[in-house]
C-alpha cells in the first residue's frame, strides 16, 4: 500500500510530463481541421467585384483550387499577399479569395493598391460561410481537389517555406495525370 502511495503520483507525474513534451513538438501553425479528408462545405456567394454573380463550390468541381481567406483590416494578410500574387502570377493553381467580414469599399481598395491574384473575391459579410471552413481567424488558406475534397488547411500567413514545402508538392500531386 505504501508503494502504491508514491507510485501513483509518480505515474500522473510522467503521464503529464509525455503530454506536454507532444505538445510542445506540436506547429501552431497546424491546427487539426476535421475537414481533411471531407467535402468542402457547400456555398453560394456574390463576387467582391460584382454583387449580381456568385460562385459556388459547386462551380468549382473538376479542377484543384485554393481558397484564402482574408480581409482589408487583417495586417497579416497584407504580409502574406506577396506570395498569394506570386502564387496566381506562376498559374499554380486557381486562386479564390473569400473576404471575411470585411467592408467592400475597403476590399475593393486593398486589393486595387495591393493586387488582385484572386480569380474572383467572394463576399463572406456575416462570416457563415468560413465558420462552415472552420476558420479560427484571418488568414487562413485551403487546398480543394478536383471532387472539391479540402485537402489542406493552413492557418496563419503562408510563408515561402509552407509554400515550398507543403502547397506546392500538394498541387504536383493532385494535378498529376491519373
Amino acid at each position: 500500500m505504501k508503494a502504491l502511495r508514491y507510485l501513483l503520483p509518480l505515474a500522473l507525474f510522467a503521464a503529464m510530463v509525455l503530454f506536454l513534451g507532444v505538445g510542445l513538438g506540436l506547429n501552431p501553425r497546424e491546427v487539426p481541421s476535421p475537414l481533411i479528408g471531407k467535402p468542402a462545405p457547400a456555398f453560394k456567394l456574390t463576387r467582391l467585384d460584382d454583387a449580381s454573380q456568385t460562385i459556388g463550390r459547386d462551380d468549382m468541381l473538376g479542377k484543384v483550387w485554393m481558397l484564402n481567406v482574408w480581409a482589408s483590416w487583417c495586417a497579416p494578410c497584407r504580409e502574406e499577399h506577396p506570395l498569394v500574387v506570386d502564387i496566381a502570377r506562376r498559374q499554380l493553381v486557381p486562386v479564390y479569395g473569400l473576404n471575411y467580414k470585411d467592408n467592400p469599399a475597403a476590399a475593393k481598395g486593398w486589393l486595387a493598391n495591393l493586387g488582385n491574384p484572386y480569380r474572383a473575391t467572394l463576399v463572406d459579410a456575416d462570416g457563415r460561410v468560413g465558420i462552415d471552413f472552420g476558420v479560427y481567424g484571418v488568414p487562413e488558406t485551403f487546398i480543394i481537389d478536383r471532387l472539391g475534397i479540402v485537402r489542406l488547411k493552413h492557418t496563419g500567413p503562408l510563408t515561402p517555406e509552407v509554400v515550398r514545402e507543403r502547397i506546392e508538392p500538394l498541387l504536383k500531386e493532385l494535378n498529376a495525370p491519373a
